[in-house]
Parts: structure tokens; sequence; C-alpha cells
């Protein structure tokens, strides 16, 4: 992690005694990459004698938004990665109000499940994203949990596909690799798009934010583009560049910069928590 802060260090042309505050995850993730960086945070902290902030890592996804724009409240957050798929809704600048989740496989999760299934490798939500662009919708897949509500499901349309793959081969046919990436991500998109509209008029929200290592997903940042616009002509829409989309410090400085307004300080008792909920302290 020294070389990381001596490279970043070096492009930003700043030196440690002039920043402000050290700003670091305290959760959710895995807890040995949590605690290295929550060591050279503490210890920076303590030699240059400035602020330590605590951040979430989700609230990070949802202000690198703030890389790109404004935000406008009351705002929607849509968060979809490999460990989440959640539907925040943002009263205020840093106050979250998780309205809707998933029961099982995070929509991240699901891709990687599909692609192993598939035959391709891992990380496989780009993968199943480009061959997607020359598929064809021609199998039929279930749309999960196709309620009213805000929650998700991914687990059941998972399995659809595992079963489909599995018949397939026993009845000695072929899977036309592209055709299925194509009809589970229209699924998957669907679910998300429709969800995100439905949550956003309930609420009756500003702006809708897309945040996460899968919005980066073509599809989804072009359906949801497409659906807002027609239903929604009101809201703002922000979808963040590719660049800030995945894990990134910028977006954990971002979100220190309002807690460090709030006044939010942190002691040297500040410890990792894996599972830390958004909006937990």
């Amino acid at each position: 992690i020294s070389v990381v802060i001596e490279e970043a260090l070096q492009k930003s042309g700043i030196d440690l005694k002039d920043v402000d505050a050290f700003a670091v995850t305290k959760g959710p993730g895995l807890v040995g990459s949590l605690h290295v960086g929550l060591q050279a945070a503490k210890t920076l902290s303590l030699a240059y004698r400035k602020p330590l902030i605590g951040v979430h890592h989700i609230a990070g996804h949802i202000y690198a938004n703030r890389l790109v724009g404004e935000m406008v409240y009351p705002c929607l957050a849509l968060v979809v990665s490999g460990g989440h798929t959640e539907l925040v809704y943002m009263p205020s600048p840093m106050k979250f109000e998780v309205i809707g989740t998933t029961y099982d496989d995070a929509v991240g999760e699901a891709n990687d499940k599909v692609a192993r299934v598939m035959g391709l490798p891992y990380p496989g939500g780009p993968i199943i994203d480009r061959m997607a662009k020359t598929g064809e919708h021609t199998y039929s897949l279930p749309k999960p949990l196709n309620d009213d509500t805000f929650n998700f499901s991914f687990s059941g349309l998972k399995s659809a596909v595992i079963n489909l793959v599995h018949n397939t081969k026993q009845r000695g046919e072929e899977i036309i690799p592209e055709n299925l990436a194509r009809s589970f991500q229209d699924v998957v998109v669907d679910v998300l798009v429709e969800k995100t509209i439905h949550a956003a008029k309930a609420y009756q929200v500003k702006q809708i934010v897309l945040a996460g290592g899968v919005a980066a997903n073509s599809q989804l940042r072009a359906e949801l583009t497409e659906m807002v616009a027609q239903q929604l002509p009101k809201v703002a829409l922000t979808i963040p560049p590719l660049w800030c989309c995945t894990d990134n410090a910028a977006m954990i400085g971002v979100a220190a910069y309002y807690e460090y307004q709030k006044g939010t300080r942190h002691g040297w008792d500040l410890n990792a928590v894996p599972n830390l909920k958004l909006g937990e302290r």
C-alpha cells in the first residue's frame, strides 16, 4: 500500500502535509483488505496529526457520481455490484435509507455464476455484456421477483440458466452462447430498470444515480437512460463514467468530504466491519 500512496502523491502533485484529513473504507468488504487500509490511514493520521474519517464502501460508490456532476435531493441510487444490489433513497446528503435489496445473489455475483456455467472466465459480467451485443433473445427465462416491491432475487434466474444448459446438453444440443448471454442479460436489466423506475415514482425523487461495478454494463446504462427519459422526463439521471464505476480511492475521498463537512471524525479505535450496513455509524 505504501507504493500505491507514493504513486498517488506523485500523480496528484501534492504533499502529505497538505492533506486536510485521511479517509479510509471501514466496511463492508474483505476483512484483510480493510485492515490494511485502516492501519495505513491511522498511521498517516497519527503521524501528520490530521483527522481520520471512516467511509462506507457503498456510500463511496454512490458519491462517485459527484465526480461528474451535482447531486440533487431527494435522490435514488441503484447500487449494483458483485456483492450488492440495492435501491437506496437519499432525502439529503449522506442520509441513506435502503428501500430494496436482494434476497440472495447480488447481480454481479449472478453474472459471474452464469458465466462459469457457460465456461467463461472470471469476471463474467463484462464478457456476458460483450457477448449479448451480438446475441438474440431466444431462450425463455423467468423474470425473478416480478412484483411491486423494491427487492430483488437472482438465485432462481441463475438456477434456470443452469438447468437450461444442463437439459440442452442432455438432449445432445448445443447452446448458442451469445443468445444465452442476451436472454439472461435482458431479464436482469429489465428487472433492475423496472424496479428503479417504480421506486423513483413512489418516492418522488429529483435524481436517479447509478453506482457500483455493474454500472459499467452497457445495456443497463442504455435502457435506464431510455426509460427515465420516457417515464420520468423531469428527473435527472447521472451515470458515472467507466473509470469510476469500479472500486477506487477517489469515490471514498468524495464521500469523506461530505462526512468531513458534517464534522465526522473517528478515533484510533476505528475498526473494520466486513458486513457494515449502509447508514450504520
